[in-house]
């Protein structure tokens, strides 16, 4: 990446020079040649500690080692800074102290003694044992190693300018999944020993590893130059066993992204999917793997699992879109310089608009399950009332602000909307370039156009707000920058639903679920009423998402209280069921009885609308084209 590439921001500068009263002295003139070695030991499991050691090449004089903070993915300053301990630097065998940066927390500066080419560190991150401590990274049976959190790196060079030897020890007998390439593999006391072969930070912390007492490795391209491989960790054998129909539709998906961008961005692409009840659940994008955590039952409850099978469509999308090709806000040259998240309804919108599709097309999803989450969607921001103040656009600064800390008023705060309602934007721009160019072109023509250059490239390259909207008139002339200004900004009312309609199909709500929602609903263990009290309920009783302004907001329900009765039964979420259901025959209102902390109240709830679930209905008389959309591609 040129230097052209970094966009730095003014005020990524200004704090700069605040942070340090090193910063001049930290980028030397002296570039070391050495590679940092680091060794990950990863062999105790049984307290979920990862104990590090760490030698930098170093040169006498002022210097600062900083820990990553603003994490790839993550759009935010998330490193896990306070699960970094014991840290001890020496120099030619003598300890160094090092001192914390007074503004920047991720900073620990040094002096290097004279004679000294390397600086050694030994500390442990600690994973997480509890679930309130953040994502738990280690447990008996598996644990992922994310490079960042057990990294620290010399100030003032890009990341892909310096150098990494990693190693690792795992505890004996344990499998590993990696987009690292491997050197050599040995026996210690402690457990096994990986050695990799030398890479740069930038890669080394796009290349996450997945080790697990159980493991599986399924080929998803077999004989392929460009190899494909689904790594499986799991708690327990038995849900690593996958039927050769479940995993040839993971091979469809392979077949169907090929077809889409018409390139690949990797020497050869490892999804590594974590299936436990303990290890913490995440979905995450790098350019030649990505990190997949959900719970057991991915193979095992197949039936049952179908809504979250879009998981590793999206991820895998984000190779095109968010690795090769990202936000310029986002090309950073390295992990201590501010993320700008503007264009994250690209980065995640669209991918999750392509993730959707993809899950379609490759059998993940049936369509109309997918018509089912896509309703789902619709109706979830078509309610949304936070947009009356606060526009879409504004929701991609909500990794920074929030950081995905629990809210309580979500459809009034608003989060991460970028992502779903991001999707919904897509589906306009898709219908409206197929309906303008008489269904000749379609977003398609424009992923294949604007992803999948440059085949075979890992170097990103970066994308501003102007080469989308130039991307898009080259695949159909439009006013494009209005089009999504308008979408992006605006305030309502509703959903950006133009696409639902000019797909041939309008959201409208039924007092039935279909059949996928209602077992979506049964799997979450939560009863969802959002669209007619206006709140969720788990399945203690206990309130969840309540819609701001809707009924049971109106009546003063809050969250943290707990549903006790209804009309004076004992709460079910089957007789609460049918008392909504009752009352829009009658003018009584539903009285619920609640406890919120030491108090219990009886709040009666005025509304008699029935039950509403949203379903999508076809449009008469028009084109059916999300049904073409979600087609496989010939």
């Amino acid at each position: 990446m040129s230097l052209k590439t970094f966009s730095r921001p003014l005020l990524a500068v200004l704090l700069s020079a605040a942070f340090s009263a090193h910063a001049a002295a930290t980028a030397t003139a002296e570039t070391p040649s050495a590679p940092i070695v680091l060794h990950v030991d990863a062999s105790n499991v049984a307290q979920q500690i990862f104990n590090i050691r760490e030698s930098i090449p170093a040169t006498p004089g002022k210097m600062t080692l900083l820990y990553p903070q603003w994490v790839p993915g993550n759009h935010g300053p998330s490193g896990p800074l306070n699960q970094l301990a014991g840290l001890r630097l020496s120099a030619n065998g003598k300890p160094l102290e090092w001192q914390r940066d007074p503004v920047n927390m991720f900073a620990f500066h040094i002096e290097v003694p004279a004679g000294a080419s390397t600086v050694e560190a030994q500390y442990q991150f600690l994973s997480p044992v509890e679930g309130n401590q953040g994502r738990i990274t280690m447990t008996a049976d598996m644990l992922g190693v994310q490079w960042h959190a057990m990294t620290l790196y010399p100030e003032g060079r890009p990341a892909r300018a310096i150098q990494v030897q990693p190693s690792l020890t795992l505890p004996a007998g344990w499998q590993f999944g990696s987009a690292l390439e491997v050197r050599a593999e040995s026996s210690t006391p402690a457990g096994k020993q990986v050695d990799f072969q030398t890479v740069d930070l930038d890669n080394l912390v796009d290349s996450p590893l997945f080790a697990g007492r159980y493991f599986k490795r399924f080929d998803l391209d077999p004989g392929a130059k460009v190899p494909v491989h689904l790594n499986v960790v799991a708690d327990s054998p038995d849900s690593l066993e996958a039927t050769p129909e479940q995993i040839e539709k993971h091979r469809v998906l392979m077949q169907q992204v090929y077809k889409l961008f018409g390139s690949r961005h990797f020497k050869h692409y490892d999804f590594l999917l974590a299936l436990s009840d303990d290890f913490g659940g995440i979905g995450r994008e790098h350019m030649q793997s990505s990190e997949n955590g959900v719970k057991p039952g991915y193979f095992s409850e197949w039936d049952k699992t179908e809504a979250g099978r879009a998981l590793l469509p999206h991820e895998l999308t984000h190779s095109w879109n968010g690795k090769f090709r990202r936000p310029a806000g986002q090309a950073t040259p390295d992990f201590n310089t501010p993320l700008q998240n503007s264009l994250l309804w690209v980065y995640e919108g669209q991918t999750q608009y392509w993730g959707n599709v993809l899950a379609s097309r490759s059998g993940l999803i049936t369509p109309a399950n997918m018509r089912d989450l896509f309703a789902s969607t619709a109706a979830y921001y078509d309610a949304v009332p936070g947009r009356s103040w606060r526009a879409m656009q504004d929701t991609t600064n909500d990794p920074i602000i929030n950081g995905r800390r629990p809210i309580g008023w979500s459809s009034w705060q608003r989060s991460e909307d970028y992502y779903s309602e991001g999707s919904l934007i897509w589906l306009d721009v898709d219908t409206t370039i197929r309906e303008l160019s008489g269904e000749r072109r379609s977003l398609d023509d424009f992923a294949r156009a604007f992803f999948g250059v440059q085949d075979g490239s890992t170097t990103p390259l970066p994308y501003t707000f102007e080469d989308v909207v130039a991307g898009l008139n080259a695949i159909e002339p439009y006013d494009w920058t209005t089009f999504l200004r308008s979408r992006l900004d605006g305030h309502g009312p509703g959903a950006p639903l133009d696409g639902l309609a000019r797909a041939g199909w309008k959201l409208v709500y039924r007092d039935k679920q279909t059949p996928f929602m209602q077992a979506t609903e049964e799997r979450s263990k939560s009863t969802d009423l959002s669209y007619s009290l206006g709140l969720t309920v788990d399945k203690d009783g206990k309130l969840g998402k309540l819609l701001w302004d809707g009924p049971a907001f109106k009546a003063g329900l809050s969250g943290n209280t707990t549903l006790l009765a209804v009309n004076g039964m004992a709460y079910t979420p089957k007789l609460l069921k049918k008392a909504i259901q009752a009352a829009k025959d009658s003018s009584q209102p539903i009285n619920l009885l609640v406890k919120k902390g030491k108090q219990y109240q009886t709040v009666a709830l005025d509304y008699h609308g029935g039950l509403k679930y949203p379903q999508l209905e076809r449009i008469a008389g028009t084109r059916d084209r999300l049904t073409t959309i979600l087609q496989a591609l010939k």
